[in-house]
């Protein structure tokens, strides 16, 4: 394999852990992202809602299939 592939398979597989590790947390989803949302705004990072909806989307269709 090329180290390319093997580290898009590694940080594929973080990504996909901690989003079943976010969906399987004992808080509630609401709580989740308020923290997360928190969390990001004090790293300087803004975001919108129509792309966090977009993103949500998107893994949740990976978790589907």
């Amino acid at each position: 394999m090329k180290a390319l592939n093997i580290v898009l398979a590694v940080v594929g597989g973080a990504i996909a852990g901690a989003a079943v590790g976010l969906l399987l947390a004992p808080e509630k989803g609401e709580h989740t992202r308020k923290n997360i949302v928190k969390y990001l705004e004090s790293k300087g990072i803004k975001l919108q809602k129509s792309k966090l909806e977009e993103l949500a989307n998107e893994i949740a269709d990976e978790l589907g299939k």
